[in-house]
C-alpha cells in the first residue's frame, strides 16, 4: 500500500533498479563460471603443480625411510639424505606458491581450512625425521607419520573440484580418486619394501600389505569406470601391461606366502622394479588424463566467453536501452502531467477566480476564449487532457452559472431593499402625520414605539444593499458632529435606554461617511445590548488618538472566549465573500464591508467588567477638530435632522410630546406626558415641518430664527421628563401657574372669534405638514 503512493520518479526509479539487478544476476550466474575457470586455473598453477612434485617426493622419502630402518647401510643413508634435500626445496617451493593472494580467493572456507592443514603437517616432517634418525620410530610408525602429511595433500585437491560444468567436475573428481588410488598403491611398495631389507614378512605386515593391495585395487577399479571413454582405454592398457600383470602376480605371491618361510618369493631390487615402473605408468596416466581434461575445459570457457558475452554484453545494451528508453518516457509522461497540473492549478487559482470576478462585474464572458483546449496528443495522456478539457469546460460553465446567479440575487436582494427603503419611508411619513394629529399620551407612545420598529426596518434594508455591494441611499454632503452621529446610531438601537453616551469631544465627522459609520455603530451598539443583561448598562466614549478618532463600545455581558474574539476580529479585517449559507453572523459581515469600505478598524476584545469592548477606529481622513460653537443661523456645518414636537391647540385641550428627541450628554427616552391646558388661543403661527430621525437632509441656507431649546428635567433615575409648555410660541406660553379664567376670556372673545381662529389654526398646521413633506421628498430624490 505505502508503494502505491510513492510518486511516479520513485516507482521508474524501482523499476530501472529491479532491471539493473536482474542483468547483474544474470551476468553474474555466467560469470561464475568463468571465474570457476580462473580460480581453477589458478589452483592448478599455485597447488595442483607444485604439490606433484612435492607429492612423489614424499612418497619416495617414506618409502626409503621405512629401507634405512631395516638395511643400515651407507648407500640408503645417502639416497634418504639426498631424497631429503631434494624434499625440502620442493616444500619451500610449494609454500612460497600458496602464498599468494589470489590462493584464498579461490578456495572456499573448507579449501582454506586443509591447505593450512597440510602447512602445519609439512612442518613436522623435520621433526619425524629426527625421530627416524635416533631411531624412535619402527616402520609402522614411519608408515603413520609419512601417510598423516600426505593425506592433507589429496583432502586439498578434492576442495580444487569446484567447475560448474557436471562433466568436467565428475572427470575431475575421479582422476582426484585415481591419484589417490596411486598413494595406496606407493604405501604398499613401501610395506613391503621394508619388509623384504628386513629379510623377513611377519604375519602383522602381511595383513597390512593385503588391506593395501585390496584398498588400492577397490578404489582404481570404481574410479576407472567413470572415466570417460578415452581416458578408459587408457587405464586398460596400464592394467593390461607387463609390469602391471608382473606386479599382481608379486602381490598374489606376498599375500598367498607362508608366514613360517624363511625365505621371501623374490628380491627387493625385484619388487622395486615392478612397482617403479608401474608407479610412474600409473602416474603418466593421471597426468596425461589431466592435460587432456584441460584441453577439454577449454571449449567450455570459450562457451563460457561467449555466455558471459551475450548475457552480459547484449544484456548490457538491453539494459542501457531499456534505461534511456524509461528515462525519456518518463520526462515525456513527467512533462505531460506537469503540463496537466499547471494547466489545472491555472483553472483552480487564476482563471476561475478572474471569471466569477468579471461576471460580478456584470461583463460578458466568452467561454470558448477563456477555455482554451489543452493538447497532449492521442495517447492515453491525451486522452486524460481531453477529459480535462471537458472538466475545465464545464467548471467554468458551472462558475459563470453561479456567479451569475450571485449577482442575480445580488440584484434581487438590492430591488428588494430599494423597494423595503421606499415602504418605509412611506410609512414614516404616515406615522408622523398620525404622531402630529394624536393628542392621547399612550397612544402617542406606541405610535413611537411603531415608528423605532420602522427606523429599525430601515436599517434591516440597508443591510441588505451592504449585502448586495451598494452603498446605502443615506448620505450627507457636509461635516456632522461626532455627538450627532453617535445619536442618531442611538436613535436606531431598540434598548438606547440602556446607552450611556460619554462626552465625545468637538469633533465633526466628513459627511461621506456619515451614513455608514451610523449603521456600523447602530450594529455595534444593537449587539451590545442584546448579549447584555437587562439591567446593565452600555457605554459608548470616544476621543481623538495619534491614529485618528476612536469609539469604544463596552458592554457588561458574559463575554466572549478567546477562540471567538480571534475568529470574529479575523473575519472583521478580512471579510469573506458574501455566500447564501452561513448567515448565523451577518452582522459582523455588514460590519465589515461598512469598515472596509472607508478603512475603519474595528477590534473585539475582552472588557475589564467581564464583557466585551469593540474599539472603532476611525482614520485621520474621516474626522475633523471642530473648535467653532455651533452656527445658530443656518451655518454651513451639518447637524443630524431631529424629530421636533407639533404644535397643536385646541379648546378642549392641546397636547404636546417628544418622539425620542435626544439632549443632553445621556440617551434616555423621552416620557410622554399629559397636556396643561393652555390659556385662550392667540393666532398660532405656522408650525415647523415634521422631520424623520436620520433622514437625508441639509440645513436650509435662508436665515432662520434662533431656534428655541426645549428646557429638560431628569428624574431621579436619569430619565429625561418633558416640562409642560417648553416648546410652545412665546404668544402661547403661560406663565401663570394656576388655571386660566375661562369666564374671562368668554367675555372678551365670542364663539365665532374662537371658531375662527381654530379654523385658522387648523389649515395653517395642515398647510405646513403638506410643504414638509414635499420639501422632504424632493431632497430624498436630490440625494439619491
Amino acid at each position: 500500500m505505502r508503494f502505491r503512493k510513492t510518486g511516479l520518479r520513485t516507482k521508474i526509479t524501482a523499476l530501472l533498479l529491479s532491471l539493473t539487478a536482474l542483468w547483474v544476476f544474470a551476468a553474474w550466474v555466467t560469470l561464475r563460471e568463468g571465474v570457476n575457470l580462473l580460480w581453477v586455473s589458478q589452483l592448478d598453477s599455485a597447488i595442483a603443480t607444485p604439490s606433484d612434485p612435492m607429492l612423489l617426493g614424499l612418497q619416495k622419502e617414506r618409502r626409503l625411510s621405512v629401507v634405512r630402518l631395516s638395511e643400515k647401510t651407507a648407500q640408503t643413508r645417502k639416497e634418504l639424505e639426498t631424497q631429503r634435500k631434494q624434499n625440502d626445496r620442493v616444500i619451500a617451493d610449494f609454500q612460497e606458491s600458496v602464498s599468494g593472494g589470489l590462493v584464498s580467493w579461490a578456495l572456499d572456507d573448507q579449501g582454506e581450512k586443509r591447505l593450512a592443514d597440510l602447512l602445519k603437517q609439512l612442518e613436522s616432517v623435520k621433526e619425524i625425521r629426527k625421530a627416524i634418525d635416533t631411531g624412535r620410530l619402527s616402520r609402522v610408525q614411519v608408515m603413520t607419520e609419512y601417510n598423516d602429511v600426505i593425506d592433507p595433500i589429496d583432502a586439498l585437491y578434492g576442495s580444487m573440484a569446484t567447475l560448474d560444468d557436471k562433466e568436467v567436475a565428475k572427470d575431475v573428481r575421479t582422476l582426484i580418486a585415481l591419484s589417490r588410488a596411486r598413494e595406496l598403491l606407493a604405501r604398499e611398495d613401501a610395506l613391503l619394501a621394508g619388509a623384504l631389507a628386513e629379510g623377513r614378512l611377519t604375519p602383522a605386515d602381511q595383513a597390512q600389505f593385503s588391506q593395501a593391495v585390496g584398498a588400492w585395487r577397490i578404489v582404481a577399479e570404481q574410479n576407472a569406470a567413470e572415466l570417460p571413454d578415452s581416458e578408459k582405454a587408457a587405464y586398460d592398457r596400464l592394467i593390461k601391461s607387463r609390469q602391471f600383470v608382473q606386479l599382481q602376480t608379486m602381490e598374489t605371491q606376498v599375500m598367498e606366502h607362508d608366514p613360517a618361510a624363511l625365505n621371501l618369493p623374490f628380491t627387493g631390487d625385484e619388487w622395486k622394479s615392478a612397482t617403479e615402473r608401474v608407479l610412474a605408468d600409473f602416474n603418466g596416466m593421471v597426468l596425461g588424463a589431466g592435460d587432456r581434461m584441460v584441453d577439454r575445459i577449454v571449449p567450455v570457457a570459450v562457451n563460457v566467453i561467449v555466455r558471459l558475452v551475450l548475457a552480459g554484453g547484449l544484456g548490457l545494451i538491453a539494459v542501457i536501452a531499456s534505461i534511456i528508453l524509461s528515462i525519456t518516457t518518463a520526462r515525456d509522461l513527467l512533462a505531460q502531467l506537469q503540463k496537466l497540473r499547471d494547466a489545472a492549478h491555472e483553472l483552480s487559482d487564476d482563471r476561475l477566480p478572474g471569471v466569477v470576478e468579471r461576471i460580478g462585474r456584470g461583463e460578458d464572458v466568452d467561454l470558448a476564449k477563456e477555455v482554451p483546449a489543452l493538447d497532449f496528443g492521442d495517447d492515453e495522456i491525451g486522452q486524460v487532457g481531453q477529459a480535462f478539457n471537458t472538466v475545465q469546460h464545464t467548471a467554468v460553465s458551472v462558475a459563470a452559472e453561479q456567479a451569475e446567479l450571485r449577482r442575480s440575487i445580488r440584484d434581487i436582494l438590492l430591488s428588494l431593499a430599494r423597494r423595503t427603503q421606499g415602504l418605509v419611508h412611506r410609512q414614516l411619513t404616515v406615522l408622523d402625520v398620525m404622531e402630529r394629529r394624536e393628542t392621547d399620551p399612550e397612544e402617542l407612545k406606541e405610535l413611537f414605539r411603531l415608528d423605532h420598529l420602522a427606523i429599525r426596518m430601515r436599517r434591516n434594508a440597508e443591510n441588505l444593499i451592504v449585502l448586495s455591494g451598494s452603498a446605502p441611499a443615506r448620505t450627507w454632503r457636509r461635516s456632522v458632529p461626532m455627538v450627532d452621529v453617535v445619536r442618531g446610531a442611538l436613535a436606531e438601537v431598540e434598548d438606547y435606554t440602556r446607552v450611556t453616551l460619554m462626552p465625545m469631544g468637538d469633533v465633526v465627522l466628513v459627511g461621506r461617511a456619515v451614513g455608514d459609520v451610523i449603521h456600523l455603530l447602530a450594529e455595534l451598539i444593537e449587539n451590545a445590548v442584546s448579549f447584555s443583561p437587562p439591567y446593565t448598562n452600555v457605554q459608548v466614549s470616544g476621543q481623538l488618538v495619534a491614529n485618528g478618532y476612536v469609539i469604544e463600545i463596552e458592554d457588561r455581558g458574559l463575554g466572549m472566549k478567546p477562540e471567538d474574539l480571534d475568529a470574529a476580529n479575523e473575519r472583521i479585517a478580512d471579510p469573506p465573500e458574501f455566500r447564501i449559507t452561513g448567515t448565523a453572523r451577518l452582522g459582523l459581515y455588514v460590519v465589515s464591508q461598512l469598515a472596509k469600505r472607508h478603512e475603519i478598524q474595528v477590534v473585539l476584545k475582552a472588557s475589564p467588567y467581564g464583557g466585551t469592548t469593540v474599539v472603532v477606529l476611525l482614520p485621520q481622513e474621516l474626522v475633523q477638530l471642530d473648535p467653532t460653537p455651533e452656527p445658530q443661523d443656518g451655518g454651513r456645518r451639518e447637524r443630524l435632522p431631529r424629530r421636533t414636537t407639533a404644535v397643536a391647540a385646541a379648546a378642549t385641550g392641546a397636547s404636546t410630546a417628544s418622539r425620542a428627541a435626544v439632549t443632553g450628554e445621556n440617551v434616555r427616552a423621552l416620557k410622554p406626558t399629559r397636556p396643561t391646558p393652555v390659556p385662550a388661543p392667540v393666532p398660532a403661527p405656522v408650525p415647523q415641518p415634521s422631520r424623520p430621525i436620520t433622514a437625508v437632509e441639509t440645513q436650509p441656507e435662508t436665515p432662520a430664527e434662533p431656534e428655541q431649546k426645549p428646557v429638560t428635567e431628569f428624574t431621579s433615575n436619569g430619565l429625561p421628563l418633558r416640562v409642560p409648555q417648553a416648546n410652545l410660541a412665546p404668544a402661547l406660553r403661560d406663565d401663570t401657574p394656576t388655571q386660566p379664567d375661562f369666564e374671562e376670556d368668554d367675555d372678551e372673545r365670542s364663539p365665532e372669534e374662537i371658531r375662527a381662529m381654530m379654523g385658522s389654526l387648523q389649515s395653517g398646521t395642515r398647510l405646513g405638514r403638506t410643504e414638509a413633506a414635499k420639501m422632504m421628498d424632493e431632497q430624498s430624490g436630490d440625494e439619491a
